[in-house]
C-alpha cells in the first residue's frame, strides 16, 4: 500500500486559516472582505506561482494606505503558510509572531507591532 499522501492546501483554506487566526471571534469586516477576496481560490497554494503578488493585490485593493494591522496580518499570515504549509496546525500566537518576522525581516511597520503588542505579542 502506498504512503497517505495529505490532500494540498488550497489557497483559500490558507486564508481561511489567517483570517481564523487574525480575526478569531470574526468581527472585523476587513478580514471578512480578504477572506471573501479567496474563497473560490480552490487551487493548491504550492502551485501559486506569484503568491505574494497576489496576495499584495487584495491587501492594496482593500486598504490603498496599508496602514490596516489586522489586514496586514492576514496578509502575512498567508503568504508565510503558503511557504510553510507544515505550519497550518500551529498555535495562533506563534504563527503571528513568525509570519511578522518573515514578512518584514523582523522590522514589521509600527501598525503592525501596535497590533501585535495589542495581543501581548513582540515581534
Amino acid at each position: 500500500m502506498p504512503p497517505f499522501r495529505p490532500e494540498p492546501v488550497t489557497l483559500a483554506e490558507v486564508v481561511r486559516r489567517a483570517a481564523e487566526i487574525v480575526d478569531p471571534d470574526d468581527d472585523d469586516p476587513i478580514i471578512g472582505d480578504f477572506q471573501a477576496r479567496f474563497e473560490d481560490a480552490d487551487e493548491p497554494i504550492r502551485a501559486i506561482d506569484d503568491l505574494e503578488a497576489r496576495v499584495g493585490t487584495a491587501l492594496e485593493d482593500l486598504d490603498p494606505a496599508l496602514g490596516n494591522g489586522s489586514l496586514a496580518m492576514a496578509g502575512a499570515v498567508t503568504v508565510y503558510l503558503g511557504y510553510r504549509r507544515d505550519e497550518v496546525g500551529a498555535e495562533p500566537a506563534k504563527l503571528l509572531r513568525l509570519a511578522a518576522e518573515a514578512e518584514w525581516d523582523g522590522r514589521p511597520p509600527e501598525v503592525v507591532v501596535a497590533w501585535l503588542a495589542d495581543r501581548d505579542i513582540r515581534v
